[in-house]
């Protein structure tokens, strides 16, 4: 009888979820509606995405209060210019549901201008669909240019086939993530499942780690990564594997993401980098001629001497990291336990440890930039 609720408890949880990304999918479908129409003169896409009645909370020349109807909005998009961008790049930041309504929020970047606009968004289930309500929004200065990069973590939160808990590395995540993002640049995270991923090593005294951890629209992305099949390789100028004890399982072997990195590498230049245990991603990395991608390389990463090779953990890593890269003909270097260290090789750029999370990020804005 046990097992049997047991059961029943874990089937109804997992249709909750199920529905709940449906839902999730179906307001994310109507935003983008919103933001694919306003970004190339779409006015049929934009109608799409509001209720008739819907009202935008705008603010006038003089910084007051402009009311404006949806049908007035939409005329402000030229017929003549149709599918031709207006400037605007749109992302969506956040969404949450409750019932039959929702919140959401987005960015809107003009890479020309230097400033930005957060949109937020109530919204309602209607017979027709999900449907924007009203809008309002907030205008922000600042060098947004919507330059993107590709974040791969691990979904995996348990070593191997044991109970030894891991996850991704936070001081790794927000370490990069912090530069890029003072830099301008657009982050997406990827995961093999997508959704949500497992944290490690988060310290709230530390000052990245306690802002991040609260902001909403950070933990939010963290929280609903994107699957493989949703990435679109030419969107990304670089890719980084972010580590963590899990980075050694479920993404070294994704074929998929593998192609995606390759992809970005070879066919538009771009960058691939990683970080102490996410090097475990750039193993199996091959080029077009079948070569693996770290064959002749410097690169660096977290090195099995600096484990503790009696823990239980270690035991269930299978394969590595070191070993594999020598293996391939790469060339290994690493500093001082503790030490912040990277190498920089053409467009492949790795760090030791969680230190080295920063000056990477800084390697990869350095390279782009002189493109």
């Amino acid at each position: 009888m046990n097992i049997k609720f047991i059961l029943f408890i874990l089937i109804y949880l997992l249709s909750q979820n199920v529905h709940a990304q449906s839902v999730r999918q179906q307001i994310l479908t109507t935003l983008n509606h919103y933001i694919e129409g306003t970004s190339y003169n779409k006015k049929d896409v934009i109608a799409k995405a509001f209720y008739q009645d819907a009202l935008l909370y705008l603010n006038d020349k003089d910084d007051g209060l402009n009311v404006v109807g949806i049908e007035e909005y939409i005329s402000w998009y030229d017929d003549g210019k149709y599918g031709k961008p207006t400037g605007r790049i749109g992302e969506v930041l956040s969404i949450d549901i409750r019932g039959d309504v929702a919140t959401a929020k987005a960015e809107i970047i003009f890479p020309e201008r230097d400033f930005r606009f957060i949109d937020v968004f109530l919204l309602k289930k209607l017979k027709s669909g999900w449907k924007i309500m009203s809008k309002s929004a907030h205008k922000v200065a600042g060098n947004v240019h919507g330059k993107r990069i590709l974040f791969i973590v691990s979904n995996v939160a348990f070593h191997g086939n044991s109970s030894v808990k891991t996850g991704v590395s936070f001081s790794e995540i927000v370490n990069a993530y912090h530069t890029f993002k003072e830099a301008g640049y657009t982050v997406d995270f990827v995961s093999p499942q997508g959704g949500a991923i497992p944290l490690s090593y988060i310290d709230t005294s530390k000052t990245l780690h306690k802002q991040y951890l609260y902001n909403s629209d950070f933990m939010y992305a963290i929280g609903h990564t994107k699957k493989p099949q949703e990435i679109t390789a030419k969107n990304y100028r670089a890719v980084h594997y972010v580590g963590g004890g899990n980075a050694m399982y479920g993404v070294p072997e994704n074929e998929t993401l593998q192609k995606i990195s390759m992809s970005i590498y070879e066919d538009f230049n771009g960058v691939i980098s990683s970080v102490c245990h996410g090097t475990a991603g750039i193993v199996n990395l091959k080029t077009k001629d079948g070569k693996y991608l770290v064959t002749g390389k410097r690169i660096s990463g977290y090195p099995e001497a600096y484990e503790n090779q009696k823990s239980a953990h270690f035991k269930q890593f299978p394969f590595l990291i070191q070993q594999s890269i020598e293996q391939r003909d790469g060339i290994f270097k690493v500093s001082k336990r503790g030490q912040a260290h990277i190498e920089v090789d053409g467009r492949l750029v790795t760090g030791q440890n969680y230190l080295s999370s920063a000056l990477v990020a800084e390697q990869i804005i350095s390279i782009i930039e002189k493109k």
